[in-house]
């Protein structure tokens, strides 16, 4: 009877500090977990404030700002346009001529009524 006795009181103490254990680790956990989804939250802000940035910065008129005042870029016309063949020859910017004055119609004069 003593040797089960002793038997089931170490039995019962291995399973105490078992339990001990267990609910160490738990809490451990738990704190853990509770830190990361602190930092998840901070990191959502952080992403979102980012995102906001992000649109304020790419908005088409303070590019076009930053395109002309910094990198000194201006907007393209035939006059300024080069094309560039396969070969890597250039071929000249043609420039279309100024519109003519219709042929069927009488030139506009001042004062002619």
């Amino acid at each position: 009877m003593a040797r089960l006795n002793l038997l089931l009181l170490i039995a019962v103490l291995g399973s105490a500090m078992y339990l001990v254990h267990t609910q160490y680790m738990s809490r451990l956990l738990y704190t853990e977990l509770h830190r990361i989804e602190l930092e998840a939250r901070r990191l959502e802000l952080d992403r979102d404030r980012l995102q906001v940035e992000k649109r304020a910065q790419a908005t088409p008129l303070r590019v076009e700002k930053l395109a002309k005042e910094q990198l000194k870029m201006r907007t393209t016309t035939p006059a300024i346009t080069q094309y560039v063949r396969a070969d890597g020859t250039v071929i000249p910017a043609v420039v279309a001529p100024p519109p003519a004055p219709a042929a069927g119609r009488p030139a506009a004069t001042k004062g002619a009524h």
